[in-house]
């Protein structure tokens, strides 16, 4: 094949690209790299490709490919960047930026990437510098403004938060969903009322982001174990652990909140708005069957199917716990148990945190569980995980429909 034709392959699978069909593309870009194993911008590009398909180990090897190829490319820095970023890879991921923004200083989304990084690493004061750069280059886009705000937000400044949610709102125009960020910022801030729920494409976007990492993030750092801690507690309440139940991991992220279900499960569902972390859940090996939906859209569809339904860190990106709990007892058989978890904090009857996560009362979530059909059966106090070097503190119910 002729350097013509691995040319006019490589830009139709970028026609596919653009047009959003990655995996032709990304089949274009494979049967390059067959003729031509060294070809930078088929590596990049491959890259990328993976990278929008959940395959993070081969945008990486791609990307790293890439650069190897074309060390002096700073699009190709900036893409690997992108990459190790959302691994989890944070402090690559900021020196990939740096070395992008020397031939391309004024990368205005390379800028913004890398303040991105900086604030999950949690050095908020260094984020500001190519953030405010970013905003400055990019004046009309609500992007650079939305994570300025939260940059403000983790660093405490609540009124610099607010100035730039605001200003990403009124910059979103046709951009609903981020407009939908905007205003439930705005609304964690106190700024604007709690909706009755997070925007299921903010949760969407932030557990695909987080999904490379999740596991790691939450084990680790954070100290989550509120997946054991429901299990334990449906054990105290008499659920038979004897692998003969049909069972719902409902948010199921990655599978870690399913692990301590199989001891209860003959057939184990899992149920994620997230694609990114379904491909985690998937690989995992535990669950009989996966799906991809919203949890208040996608239970009224299953009658009377399940024996027990856990939803564990689940419930707290819901405001209004009522549609929930009526769709779970429509889902439960009769006799069939749900455990689940609710973040705590005085809240009356729910209040939505600048951590952008809803507290309940306990008092308020117990008196709409009748009228769901679902009698408790058991609850206790819990630590749901650490955040900013305190407890998150929660509260675990068990009840039977």
């Amino acid at each position: 094949m002729t350097a013509q034709e691995l040319a006019a392959l490589l830009r139709q699978g970028m026609a596919h690209h653009t047009a959003g069909r990655i995996a032709d593309a990304a089949a274009l870009y494979a049967r390059v790299l067959r003729r031509a194993p060294e070809d930078g911008n088929a590596h990049n590009l491959a890259g990328i490709a993976a990278r929008q398909m959940g395959d993070m180990a081969a945008a990486l090897e791609h990307g790293a490919r890439a650069v190897a190829a074309n060390p002096d490319s700073g699009i190709f820095h900036a893409n690997i960047g992108a990459t190790l970023a959302e691994a989890g890879r944070l402090p690559q991921a900021v020196q990939a930026f740096r070395r992008a923004l020397v031939t391309r200083p004024d990368d205005a989304v390379t800028l913004r990437n890398l303040g991105q990084a900086l604030t999950t690493m949690g050095d908020t004061d260094a984020a500001m510098v190519p953030l405010a750069r970013a905003a400055e280059l990019a004046p009309d886009a609500p992007e650079p403004q939305l994570a300025i705000a939260h940059a403000c937000r983790d660093a405490g400044d609540a009124a610099g938060a607010i100035r730039a949610a605001r200003a990403a709102l009124a910059r979103s125009g046709a951009q609903p969903g981020l407009a939908d960020q905007a205003r439930f910022l705005l609304a964690a801030l106190g700024e604007a009322p709690a909706p009755d729920r997070a925007p299921a494409g903010y949760v969407r976007d932030l557990f695909d982001q987080y999904a490379p990492r999740f596991d790691a993030e939450l084990t680790g750092r954070l100290g989550y174990a509120t997946p054991g801690e429901l299990a334990a507690l449906l054990d105290e309440a008499g659920v038979p652990a004897a692998r003969g139940l049909e069972v719902l991991d409902l948010g199921c992220g990655t599978g870690l909140s399913g692990l301590p279900l199989t001891r209860f499960a003959a057939r184990l569902t899992g149920l994620d708005l997230s694609p990114r972390m379904l491909a985690a859940a998937k690989a995992r090996g535990i669950y009989d069957a996966l799906a991809e939906a919203d949890l208040l859209a996608w239970l009224p569809t299953q009658p009377a199917r399940f024996d027990l339904i856990v939803a564990a860190d689940v419930l707290n990106y819901l405001g209004d716990l009522a549609p929930a709990f009526a769709t779970i007892g429509m889902a439960l058989r009769p006799g069939g148990h749900a455990g689940f978890s609710i973040e705590t904090g005085g809240a009356v009857p729910f209040a939505l945190g600048e951590g952008m996560r809803y507290r309940h009362a306990p008092a308020h979530a117990r008196s709409l569980l009748s009228a769901a059909g679902l009698t408790l059966v058991a609850e206790r106090d819990a630590v749901l995980r650490q955040e900013k070097g305190g407890p998150v503190e929660g509260r675990l119910f068990v009840v039977r429909r």
